[in-house]
């Protein structure tokens, strides 16, 4: 069975006849050791058109060292990568199922072979804590690679990698101000496979540009359609291992993806978008069985610790672990099983054609600060509109209603402001902060809202059983309470967030 651990690191370019820097004395650090060296020799695996190196991907072979097998690195955020590692097993076999399987987002069904062969030279230095721990490891590798194909081409160079085990990013950047200091630079590629080929990663940005007020609209908004594109492909691997908040992280950033499309629809068109925004709702929804049994099941529990142990009558734990377990892994199934389908890979597919030719409308090429900011207010009021009705409406089943279609629109509009942030600033995001909260307060009135359903229908299934309810008719008024508390800081987060100073750049540009 594999196992993962995420890894932090940087690498530093190491000219021939250098030598690192010493690092005992750093912040923290109060001694270092020198392992014997290692010999490592790596077998590279990626699609003919390098799917996986594009994406950030790493998929080797490794023997040799001290954590010899199978390694697939995946992105985990600005200099981490998660990394899955399965036995060596027997050199020249094929790709484990168990890594293969993670990896059909970015590989789309073309086959993983050989790419390239590394052999490292390495030499180890320990930086350690007061109580012995291992804090840091850097590295002195001297490597040579040759690339497999219809041409082989054969490298050789030396490098610095220094990877955190147990320490913070403040020692790392630490030991990378001695590199510096040292005359070291850092890396000019993201990883060994990409130097051995060559590969060097495209600047995202139009010719390279920084975006900002002046931007066309829609460079800016593609940007965030970009970001959130590889984000999705990025979560794929963990929803299908099952790992913690990777299903609503997921969900998020298929909601961000299909706001950022229906509120920009004046910079993208609706018309030749409205199958993907489809697909991405249908998603959406296969994402939140799974994610909502994920919740309401902690909320149970989290509440269950609340009451006193002589009030809760009856298997009521083990009851709520039954209602919810059984259906959330059968909702894990079946999206695991859409996530193996044709219209998910239509969906990938989609969103590579929708970057790689977007259907700009005429306004996409006016500055982004005359177009965006319009587009966000439309969204301000429409969840200004649905607030209003919330509160109009009869206590009950119709202003829940009502404060659930709000959160939609708030959700909406903190997206559409998030998308904007190069041409607004600090103000834009401080309107999706605002956004966020309100958003975040009804969220858990909604959830309130639902798990009291649930513990009436646990109460129900209780008594039919011959079971005591009692306990479930404390869990439904203390859900009762709690949504009338969200209710109460909605009214306060909504007119906060309506203040003039967080909505003074959504008025349409002078110029």
């Amino acid at each position: 069975m594999a196992v993962s651990a995420d890894e932090t690191e940087i690498k530093y370019d190491l000219p021939d006849g250098a030598s690192l820097p010493p690092l005992g004395d750093l912040p923290g650090v109060t001694g270092t050791s020198r392992p014997g060296g290692e010999q490592l020799d790596a077998e590279y695996y990626d699609t003919a058109g390098l799917r996986l190196l594009q994406a950030g991907v790493t998929l080797r072979r490794r023997e040799g060292g001290h954590d010899a097998g199978w390694h697939l690195k995946l992105p985990a955020g600005p200099g981490t990568r998660r990394e899955i590692r399965l036995p060596a097993g027997q050199a020249g076999g094929p790709v484990p199922a168990e890594l293969a399987g993670l990896v059909p987002a970015y590989t789309r069904g073309e086959p993983l072979r050989p790419v390239a062969r590394l052999a490292t030279a390495r030499g180890r230095l320990i930086l350690h804590g007061p109580r012995g721990e291992s804090l840091a490891e850097v590295a002195d590798d001297d490597v040579s690679a040759q690339t497999m194909g219809a041409s082989t081409t054969v490298s050789r160079w030396r490098e610095a990698e220094v990877e955190l085990t147990g320490g913070s990013r403040k020692l790392l950047a630490a030991v990378e101000r001695e590199l510096r200091r040292a005359g070291l630079h850092p890396a000019g590629h993201a990883s060994k496979l990409a130097r051995a080929l060559g590969w060097q990663r495209p600047d995202p940005r139009p010719a390279g540009r920084r975006l900002g007020p002046s931007s066309p609209a829609g460079d800016v908004v593609l940007a965030y359609l970009r970001e959130q594109a590889a984000t999705l492909a990025s979560l794929d691997p963990l929803v299908r291992r099952d790992e913690p908040d990777a299903v609503h992280q997921m969900r998020v950033t298929t909601r961000r993806l299909r706001g950022t499309l229906r509120s920009y629809r004046d910079v993208i068109s609706r018309d030749a978008t409205r199958e993907l925004a489809a697909t991405l709702q249908w998603l959406g929804h296969l994402l939140g069985g799974p994610r909502d049994g994920e919740v309401l099941a902690a909320r149970f529990e989290a509440e269950s610790r609340h009451i006193p142990a002589e009030l809760l009558i009856g298997p009521v734990q083990a009851r709520v672990h039954e209602h919810f377990a059984p259906a959330r892994a059968a909702a894990h199934r079946e999206l695991v099983t859409a996530l193996g389908s044709v219209r998910y890979f239509g969906l990938l597919d989609g969103l590579d054609q929708l970057l790689d030719t977007p259907p700009l409308e005429p306004r996409a090429s006016r500055p982004a600060a005359d177009v965006l900011p319009a587009a966000v207010r439309r969204t301000y009021r429409q969840t200004a509109r649905r607030m209003e009705r919330a509160h109009r409406a009869p206590p009950g089943q119709a202003r829940d209603t009502g404060l659930h279609q709000a959160r939609k629109a708030a959700r909406r509009s903190r997206y559409a402001a998030e998308a904007a942030a190069p041409a607004a600033g600090g103000q834009a995001r401080g309107f999706a902060r605002q956004m966020k909260k309100m958003q975040s307060v009804l969220g858990e009135h909604q959830d309130a809202v639902i798990a009291r359903q649930v513990a009436r229908d646990l109460a129900a299934a209780a008594h039919l059983a011959g079971e005591n309810a009692f306990s479930y008719g404390l869990l439904h008024e203390r859900e009762a309470e709690h949504g009338r508390q969200r209710q109460e800081q909605a009214g306060r987060a909504w007119r906060k967030a309506s203040r003039r100073r967080y909505r003074r750049w959504l008025r349409p540009s002078a110029r």
